[in-house]
């Protein structure tokens, strides 16, 4: 019975840690943006457009 109660305080413990979390992430504007990390990825980093072709007709 004993483990019982070890169990029900380790599983409080765990969810008031993640509770915590939860508020820190939404306090310091995690979640504010929720659209833009998703498409951000399809874009490219750098345009990479004349400079290799005056390369390419100088050599």
């Amino acid at each position: 019975m004993n483990i019982l109660y070890f169990l029900i305080c380790c599983s409080m413990l765990v969810a008031l840690i993640f509770l915590a979390a939860f508020f820190w992430a939404s306090k310091t504007g995690q979640h504010d943006d929720v659209y833009t990390p998703g498409v951000r990825i399809l874009f490219d980093d750098d345009p990479q457009s004349e400079k290799s072709e005056e390369d390419h007709f100088s050599s």
